[in-house]
């Protein structure tokens, strides 16, 4: 039967998100706790009449505490976020932590210590699990992945379809040979007796710059994968997003001979089961 690209086009979903998507609020209240000791430490600065009396009691008791002090404003350590300091100069925000007089800095500059002062917020617990909620819609994107692959998961387990997840091209020797000295690694493979299907899962709700680089990847090492006997490459994607990236998968859709979205990923259950 011969593809139709506009049906293709007509049946992807507007989103993938359920409720739970859109907050890990698991995650989140671990961030919190891991950091809770030193926060209820801080937590002395608020109302403090003399903010850097405050400052040196804490930071002759603990001057580890404000090593965290990079979270109230919104910013992860891990980040390696830098400022220009005072004299111009590029350093780490974690250094602002260092002395007495650089938490001084930090605390004035960012408006962080009159906030404080002036009783803005009441705990920094509770205000640091706000910002980590705020933080957690970054990790959307990444979660869009994941709950499309779970999906793709859920209809291969549902149609007793074996299948492994995560699976790197050095595995086959041929597939590394054609894919050159850049190591793939696949989101599913499905093996038969007779074909080892090689598949790439994604949903993009909203368009961007990326979709197209997506598509133009996949359209380059689809060919070389199917050259290899025995192999093919299988694509599984939905999302209106596309529509902002239609010619490019057009073009994608015809290079590659297997593109489904989860309405159609039944047609490739029945291949599979043949």
């Amino acid at each position: 039967m011969p593809k139709d690209f506009e049906k293709f086009m007509s049946q992807l979903k507007e989103t993938n998100q359920t409720l739970d998507f859109l907050c890990d609020f698991k995650k989140i209240s671990q961030n919190v706790e891991d950091i809770k000791l030193s926060l209820c430490m801080l937590n002395s600065l608020i109302g403090a009449s003399d903010l850097r009396k405050s400052v040196e009691t804490i930071w002759n008791r603990d001057k580890n505490a404000f090593s965290v002090m990079d979270i109230l404003i919104a910013v992860r350590t891990r980040d390696k976020k830098k400022i220009l300091n005072s004299l111009g100069n590029c350093v780490p925000l974690e250094s602002m932590f260092n002395s007495v007089e650089s938490i001084m800095t930090f605390l004035t500059d960012t408006g962080l210590g009159a906030i404080l002062q002036n009783r803005k917020i009441n705990n920094l617990v509770d205000y640091v699990f706000g910002i980590e909620t705020g933080l957690d819609t970054n990790a959307r994107k990444n979660r869009s992945g994941h709950v499309m692959e779970n999906t793709v998961a859920n209809i291969f387990t549902n149609a007793d379809i074996h299948f492994r997840q995560e699976v790197y091209s050095r595995e086959w020797p041929a597939i590394r040979d054609v894919l050159g000295d850049d190591e793939k690694r696949f989101d599913f493979v499905v093996e038969t007796p007779t074909k080892v299907y090689l598949i790439e899962v994604n949903f993009y709700s909203i368009g961007g710059s990326k979709l197209n680089e997506v598509a133009r990847s996949y359209s380059d090492i689809a060919p070389k994968i199917n050259s290899v006997d025995g192999f093919e490459f299988v694509w599984i994607t939905d999302g209106i997003g596309w529509q902002s990236a239609k010619n490019k998968l057009q073009e994608a859709y015809g290079i590659i001979p297997n593109v489904y979205n989860l309405t159609s990923i039944q047609k490739f259950v029945e291949l599979v089961k043949k």
